[in-house]
């Protein structure tokens, strides 16, 4: 989803991938029209000040209502600390016409001084160590959390600062409901499943499914990966590689046996084949269903939605096999980044901005522009006190550095289908090792036409 993120960034998440652009469509659905910026046209963008008073850097970012407000905070914040610089905003579009404008102005040097766009495979296929200007040496670069800089690093250099906030995938889950039946956020598995039997003996519905908004039917597949990485370190590599399978690799397959699971255990709400994110949220919120697989951007919904019911409503990571090894799959924020073409006075003022983006001060403006949808992953930077309750309890799995970065960051492999394919299997229509070898069969068609080697 990462062009995704709601989030609401269509920027997180992997537009390479069927995935990105299905949450690019309900970003478009829950964030407002983009705002017109006055006077940011292309032709008086990127120029020094003519007023010879300082440097006058552009910065391009796509046009979805939260990644323009975040993109116009930050640069307004940081031209109001510094005088001698001015940052303006240039927008583009977004999906595969934006990642378009963003490879043919860097081929061209035409690119903006400064530019948003996606960390993760779209990073990767931007070819970073010919187009941009690495940022290792930076003092700051030592505050961004790890796996960030993992999906923003090419030949052992970094590039990019974070754009916001990460967004995680796991169970949002009603903790009234779990209060009154005296449950315990689960760890593994087999505990999520034993609450969703007590649950079920309660008379609520165990897991909210909405299957009429194709898109939420793949949640508990992806945001199983942290599981998977943690069983088999190396799938990701191997998956780009031709050489792992979801179907032949245990770890993997399992993603799609849970979601075969609690259909064939009777857990999902009673309209889940024809349900939106909406009508699931609602169930949440009301304590008619207690667990809903999604992206924490979808609290967005919620206190739109039911902002009295917001206070009942927590989140968790997909549980795997392991308490031990418990931890959160993230869908990464884009990156900030500087093209090699930019050079001179404009160079050094852009590295001042992204210095201020990966900084508290740069947080905080973020913060200020729209409102996270998950903790921002620079040293220092704290979310708002006011944040939903879902939100901070994402705060914990950063602490511990028990986070994966989702499959689609780390690899470019992702079929077409796979929306499909989960509906399939989590109505009951297909079980889950033949989804796994179809969607293996849809996946290959996808990487050879990449051209990835070993497909």
């Amino acid at each position: 989803m990462q062009g995704r993120h709601p989030h609401l960034r269509p920027v997180w998440l992997d537009g390479a991938s069927q995935w990105s652009t299905q949450t690019r469509r309900v970003l478009a659905t829950l964030a407002a029209t983009a705002l017109a910026l006055a006077g940011c046209s292309a032709g008086d963008l990127g120029s020094s000040d003519d007023s010879g008073s300082g440097t006058t850097i552009s910065f391009l970012a796509d046009n979805s209502d939260a990644s323009l407000k975040t993109a116009q905070g930050v640069a307004d914040a940081f031209n109001a600390k510094h005088a001698g610089v001015t940052v303006k905003v240039e927008t583009r579009p977004q999906g595969t016409e934006g990642d378009n404008v963003v490879k043919t102005r860097l081929s061209t040097g035409d690119m903006t001084d400064v530019f948003m766009y996606n960390s993760g495979s779209l990073f990767q296929a931007l070819k970073p160590e010919q187009n941009l200007a690495p940022i290792s040496d930076q003092p700051y670069v030592g505050d961004l959390d790890n796996t960030f800089k993992s999906t923003v690093s090419a030949g052992g250099k970094v590039y990019g600062v974070p754009f916001g906030g990460a967004t995680g995938g796991g169970i949002l889950y009603n903790k009234a409901v779990y209060t009154k039946l005296g449950l315990q956020v689960p760890k593994t598995w087999a505990d999520f499943m034993a609450n969703n039997a007590k649950i079920k003996a309660a008379g609520i519905a165990p897991v909210v499914q909405t299957y009429q908004d194709t898109w939420t039917s793949q949640l508990i597949v992806l945001a199983d990966f942290h599981n998977v990485a943690a069983a088999a370190p190396d799938f990701a590599e191997q998956y780009t590689a031709g050489k792992a399978k979801y179907a032949t690799t245990p770890a993997a397959l399992k993603s799609f046996q849970r979601l075969q699971e609690v259909h064939d255990a009777g857990y999902l709400t009673t309209d889940f084949a024809s349900t939106k994110l909406e009508a699931g949220i609602k169930h949440l919120a009301d304590g008619t269903g207690a667990h809903y697989p999604m992206l924490t951007f979808a609290v967005g919904t919620l206190v739109s939605q039911s902002p009295d019911k917001v206070g009942d409503i927590g989140f968790f990571a997909l549980p795997g096999d392991d308490a031990a090894k418990n931890g959160l799959t993230v869908w990464e924020p884009a990156g900030v980044y500087i093209p090699k073409t930019t050079s001179g006075p404009k160079l050094d003022a852009a590295r001042k901005f992204l210095q201020f983006v990966a900084s508290k001060d740069g947080c905080d403006a973020m913060a200020k522009a729209t409102t996270p949808f998950g903790p921002f992953l620079v040293k220092g930077c704290t979310l708002p006190a006011d944040v939903a309750a879902p939100i901070k309890d994402m705060q914990p799995y950063f602490d511990n550095g028990a986070n994966s970065p989702a499959l689609e960051f780390l690899s470019p492999v992702k079929g077409p289908s796979l929306e499909q394919i989960t509906v399939e299997v989590g109505s009951g229509i297909r079980k889950a090792p033949d989804g796994a070898a179809l969607y293996d069969q849809d996946v290959k068609k996808q990487a050879q036409q990449l051209g990835l080697p070993g497909w």
